[in-house]
């Protein structure tokens, strides 16, 4: 991820805008490949599968949100939150792995059918767990918000351009979420069962592989 964090001597295109084209091109890059919108898109169509159409879209809109929220609030706010919480960005990688693994064990494990509230009758809130933490907006991604706006805000224009960029994720994302039930239809349902449990497995792996990170990181970290 490195090759993506690296920023080169800034151009700063001046305007009205005031906006850093090779900030802004570098931040797209970098977000594309964190939040993976085609994986997303599977991962929702596997947890929403048999759900009505409005609350497929609700969800979609929701997640989305959160998610923007999560990153921009992290980016301007993060590294001074997780701070004065004592709270590593280690321990927010296994956190958020834990997460992800519940997620990804139930995708396979759970029958073709609605899971909904035995109280209430309804189907269980995804929007927020898992969809905008830790799938769309996970550790790396906040990680990857708080390294970029920490370099943007040394830079002209460079937060404008960064929030912009996210943005534009943001809403390729939700626009993959929203097709994700005519994909669905396109691949039939033999098809669907097949692809949510393989990657729910996936899902799996990419979780034990946040936890291994946070680890990792937590030993090598200097005692006192």
């Amino acid at each position: 991820m490195g090759n993506y964090l690296t920023l080169v001597r800034p151009r700063v295109c001046r305007g009205r805008m005031n906006m850093n084209i090779e900030i802004l091109l570098n931040a797209l890059v970098a977000y594309f490949v964190m939040v993976d919108p085609l994986g997303v898109l599977l991962a929702f169509n596997g947890l929403t599968e048999g759900q009505s159409l409005s609350y497929r879209r609700k969800t979609a809109f929701r997640a989305v949100a959160l998610s923007m929220l999560l990153i921009l609030g992290f980016g301007f706010f993060g590294a001074r939150l997780l701070g004065q919480l004592g709270i590593t960005m280690e321990v927010f990688r296994i956190a958020g792995g834990l997460l992800l693994f519940h997620t990804a064990f139930g995708m396979v494990v759970q029958p073709d059918v609605p899971t909904k509230d035995s109280t209430h009758g309804q189907f269980n809130d995804i929007a927020v767990v898992p969809l905008a933490f830790p799938l769309i907006a996970g550790p790396g991604c906040l990680t990857l918000a708080i390294l970029l706006f920490a370099k943007a805000s040394q830079v002209d224009g460079g937060l404008l351009s960064t929030t912009l960029a996210i943005t534009i994720i943001m809403v390729m994302t939700l626009a993959v979420l929203l097709m994700a039930g005519r994909i669905a239809g396109i691949m039939g349902d033999t098809a669907n069962a097949v692809l949510k449990r393989l990657l729910g497995v996936l899902l799996a792996a990419l979780a034990i592989q946040f936890i291994a990170d946070g680890i990792k990181g937590l030993i090598s970290q200097p005692i006192g």
